[in-house]
């Protein structure tokens, strides 16, 4: 076995990551929700304040964004990591964020309760290594190519260096199917919790790369025993400046959040949402 530290034959028992007064694991079905990147401070802070209302155990957001264009728009880096943390304060809610650079993870830290590593650095080894000298659980993306033992051996790079807190996300992978921007691999949930220990929990967002996709994506995996959902949700997706035409606004969100609590309850799980109306407020 040669990810021993993620594998089943180290630790019988499925890990429940705590992060704030929420977790990942368990009963409790986990949602992450926000913008794809964090572009403007009023817009995020009334976006969190509504994710929390409808039920989200954290906010996600980018800070520091991997274009495939150098001239996209690339995040506000430490200025959006303090946005971060303002949501963090108002809402009380933990906040997820993505690392790119070594040079960053110190800085991303200091912000962050949760770290992503995207897919595009699935194994930038060294950049997993260096997440895994610290104690801030990490939420690691399955490359868009890679195979579920690749995806558990990047794993256990992170592991190996004292970090065992890593949340397994599947955010699809690259086929010859064109029509969506990723194919989500659903057999890849219960295979990697029937090989780790680790949570798992999917990005339809990415996966679908289509809005009108990600709900019943989002409800096969919950179905097919997803630990929780990583969802991009904007106030309005028309005009965001990343990754807009594959996320929610705050009305089918919430409508989503509705239609996962029955699909939670048939396999087990609870989904805290509880009919929550939109909440509109001005935030100084």
């Amino acid at each position: 076995m040669r990810y021993k530290l993620a594998s089943r034959t180290e630790k019988t028992d499925d890990t429940i990551i705590t992060v704030g007064d929420s977790s990942v694991g368990g009963k409790q079905l986990a949602i992450i929700a926000g913008p794809c990147a964090v572009e403007d401070r009023d817009l995020f802070i009334k976006a969190a304040v509504q994710l929390k209302n409808y039920g989200v155990q954290m906010l996600r957001g980018g800070a520091f964004k991997p274009r495939t264009s150098p001239y996209a728009f690339q995040g506000l880096a430490e200025e959006g990591l303090k946005i971060l943390a303002e949501a963090r304060r108002t809402t009380g809610l933990p906040v997820v964020t993505e690392v790119m650079d070594t040079r960053d993870v110190e800085l991303v830290a200091g912000y962050a309760d949760v770290i992503q590593i995207g897919s595009r650095n699935m194994q930038n080894f060294v950049l997993l290594k260096e997440v895994g000298r610290g104690s801030t659980p990490v939420l690691l993306k399955r490359g868009l190519a890679a195979t579920i033992e690749e995806w558990l051996m990047a794993a256990e790079y992170v592991m190996a260096e004292g970090n065992k807190n890593v949340i397994l996300c599947e955010r699809g992978i690259r086929t010859f199917e064109t029509h969506t921007r990723n194919t989500l691999d659903i057999s890849a949930i219960p295979a990697a919790h029937h090989l780790s220990h680790l949570p798992v929990i999917v990005d339809p967002s990415h996966a679908a790369g289509k809005w009108g996709m990600v709900a019943p994506l989002a409800k096969a995996a919950v179905a097919a025993g997803a630990d929780g959902l990583i969802i991009e949700v904007h106030p309005c997706p028309a005009e965001a400046l990343s990754d807009g035409g594959q996320s929610l606004n705050m009305a089918n969100f919430s409508e989503l959040m509705s239609q996962l609590v029955p699909v939670a309850e048939a396999v087990g799980r609870k989904c805290n949402y509880e009919g929550k109306k939109l909440v509109r407020q001005n935030i100084i």
